[in-house]
């Protein structure tokens, strides 16, 4: 009994190291992987990419290989290009007019206060003290521009795992000698790879498809920032049910802060709710299956955490990397009751 509860303290002990070391590593290696987590799933969304177009009838087959990753580099790259440029110039635009819209807004919550017959009014400058909102823009805004002054950094990472990627067949046949256990590892992988692929290529489809559509209902409703509002919805729905909320929350509120009446911030609340609602909770989970479906307590912790460890970009990034650790988990037998307790429900796609 003795020897078992002293094992027991030592596996705790090394169990306590080792969170302790990966955190300092996280922490500490802030600017070597952050670069390399965003460059991980630009990769995927290449690969996954490719085999879309290696899947269009006629065109796809008669395309070498190369030519379909070249092609599909170029898209990713020029879309990110694009996106980082909107994002930047709207960001720009939109931290210079805050504290116009702030002005405004006080003077809104005045005549709520006042409608509601309350005695005192609110107290807009204490709401934002504790939860500071006006830091927000400022801190995406420099998180954009560290991004952006990364690119190089992300574009050479994503380069060398694309010409590495032609080299694992081969790292397998060394790891495994035995040509059955290379053969269960290549089908794990390659499991595990297509799950990946597919959550992060569904996860950017359907946020690309949301950033767009409400990016066209701010236009016909005549929202300002459009475009800033629409790379904010895109990066806020990758993070399930808070995301959403606040992709709504925001431009309803801008809108409410900029016109006289109240009638296009409720256009504009349910208009973007019911896309939202659509997307996120019809058309996603069709897609998705059970491959994802992190509980809301993950998605908080996840925020929490990232958001902690690597800033702004770690809470837009966090929820996906996650999502990505529990489908890997979610293969491996030790880790499986791990990913179970992730989960939104305890189930998880059967491997």
């Amino acid at each position: 009994m003795e020897a078992r509860g002293l094992i027991r303290s030592i596996t705790s002990v090394l169990w306590f190291g080792a969170v302790v070391l990966v955190g300092s590593i996280l922490i500490l290696g802030k600017d070597v992987l952050v670069p390399l987590v965003i460059a991980l799933i630009i990769w995927h969304l290449i690969n996954a990419l490719n085999e879309g177009i290696a899947a269009v009838p006629r065109v796809g087959p008669a395309l070498p290989g190369w030519a379909r990753l070249t092609l599909s580099f170029l898209v990713i790259g020029l879309l990110l290009t694009l996106f980082g440029r909107m994002a930047s110039q709207n960001i720009a635009e939109v931290t210079e007019a805050a504290p116009r819209y702030k002005e405004t807004l006080n003077a809104v919550m005045h005549d709520l206060s006042v409608w509601a017959g309350l005695g005192q009014a609110i107290d807009l400058e204490h709401l934002m003290r504790q939860v500071p909102i006006e830091d927000l823009v400022p801190d995406v805004a420099s998180a954009v521009s560290g991004l952006v002054g990364q690119a190089g950094l992300i574009l050479v990472y994503v380069l060398f795992l694309l010409i590495e990627q032609r080299r694992f067949d081969d790292k397998l046949r060394a790891l495994f000698p035995d040509p059955g256990k290379e053969a269960r590892a290549r089908a794990i992988l390659g499991r595990i790879e297509r799950d990946i692929e597919t959550y992060v290529w569904i996860k950017t489809a359907t946020s690309i498809a949301t950033g767009a559509i409400s990016y066209a209902v701010l236009i016909v409703v005549g929202v300002d920032y459009a475009a800033f509002w629409a790379v904010v919805i895109f990066l806020l729905n990758y993070i399930p049910t808070i995301g959403s909320l606040l992709g709504v929350a925001f431009p309803a509120l801008l809108a409410l802060v900029q016109f006289d009446t109240a009638v296009p911030a409720v256009v504009v609340a349910g208009t973007l709710g019911a896309v939202q609602i659509t997307i996120g909770n019809l058309v996603e989970p069709r897609l998705m299956g059970r491959s994802l479906n992190l509980s809301p307590l993950t998605v908080i912790v996840s925020l929490v955490v990232w958001g902690n460890i690597w800033g702004v970009v770690g809470m837009f990034i966090g929820v996906p990397l996650t999502g990505i650790l529990v489908i890997v988990m979610s293969y491996i037998p030790a880790a499986r009751p791990v990913a179970i307790v992730l989960s939104s429900d305890g189930r998880i796609q059967d491997r």
